[in-house]
């Protein structure tokens, strides 16, 4: 891959990367929810899983979906239910002092990771990146692609956790971290305006 393109393959994963969307909503509201250490898994799962991403879809998952068009409807569907009961979740979020129970859990490495496979703008991402960077699909350059994204993807969704973290304090008031819960539980649900 020229320099020249793998600049642009940089700015292309950090400009996706950075900006909102639902893994840094849910990352930023994690951050003030239950802090930055309680919320590294998340952020790893996020960026490992989606790194992953990349790779099953650069080697193969684009041509199923080719083949089986109805998959497309049935990943809106699912996408869309989703999002919509983890925005529920994150408006109804308890603070971790309350005892709020399973409402007071961060989510895990594991969740984030699988949770790439029903984010909109995950497969956006991954479809975009591979049709621009990779367009024959080599091993070669899916890995470049991936690699790439492996290194911009983690520290820019993982300063959305750290900002979420800074507002702990300032949120600290009961009425304020509802406030905030529910404007994030609506910025998710704004984020399915990709899908639809």
């Amino acid at each position: 891959m020229e320099q020249t393109t793998l600049a642009a393959l940089s700015a292309f994963a950090f400009a996706t990367s950075i900006t909102p969307g639902p893994n840094n909503m849910m990352l930023m509201a994690s951050g003030a929810n239950f802090g930055l250490r309680r919320t590294v898994p998340h952020a790893l799962g996020v960026g490992i899983g989606f790194t992953l991403m990349i790779v099953l879809v650069g080697v193969g998952l684009m041509e199923l979906f080719d083949l089986f068009p109805a998959l497309n409807l049935i990943l809106k569907v699912v996408s869309v239910v989703y999002l919509l009961w983890l925005a529920w979740k994150i408006a109804n979020a308890a603070a971790p002092e309350t005892g709020g129970g399973a409402r007071g859990k961060p989510m895990s490495f594991v969740q984030a990771m699988l949770f790439q496979w029903v984010n909109p703008k995950a497969w956006s991402m991954a479809l975009t990146a591979m049709a621009l960077y990779a367009p024959d699909r080599n091993l070669a350059a899916v890995a470049l692609v991936a690699a790439v994204f492996g290194v911009i993807n983690l520290p820019s969704t993982g300063l959305w956790a750290v900002m979420g973290q800074a507002l702990r304090g300032w949120l600290s008031s009961a009425a304020r971290l509802r406030a905030f819960n529910w404007t994030m539980a609506a910025l998710l649900v704004g984020s399915l305006a990709l899908l639809i």
